[in-house]
């Protein structure tokens, strides 16, 4: 007997309701950096002296706001191509709620990807949070 709760149905509609709420909130705290030049400090920085995986995170908002990409992808390259990255979807998302085609990995990769534990994945992420923290910290 499985203990597994049934996973439930992806929404397209409901996946860019929190997307554009992640949106609205960094484009407010973006908005507010830029214009004021006060944003959120970081605790892992105040007691480390180190930058955290986020770190530039809001001066990478106003760079964005000010249209200038170079400086965006300077504050935080990883950031950016996760934005990169949630944009897209988000275009496919809507497209999707709108009525349009839905967009699907391949069922052999979603099948393999599908097999990896939540664990895995957080552990996988938090290793890849490390390396990058290391390497931006020290090089």
């Amino acid at each position: 007997m499985s203990t597994e709760a049934p996973a439930r149905p992806f929404r397209a509609a409901r996946g860019v309701a929190q997307l554009a709420g992640v949106a609205a909130f960094g484009v407010t705290l973006s908005a507010l950096y830029a214009g004021t030049g006060v944003g959120l400090p970081c605790p892992f920085r105040m007691a480390t002296g180190w930058e955290c995986p986020l770190c530039g995170g809001t001066r990478l908002g106003s760079a964005l706001l000010h249209g200038d990409l170079v400086a965006a992808f300077a504050y935080n390259p990883v950031v950016l191509v996760g934005l990169v990255v949630l944009a897209v979807l988000g275009v496919l998302w809507s497209v999707e709620a709108l009525g349009g085609p839905a967009v699907r990995l391949p069922a052999r990769a979603a099948a393999g990807l599908i097999r990896v534990r939540p664990t895995r994945w957080l552990l996988l992420g938090l290793l890849g949070a490390t390396v990058f923290v290391v390497l931006r910290n020290l090089l």
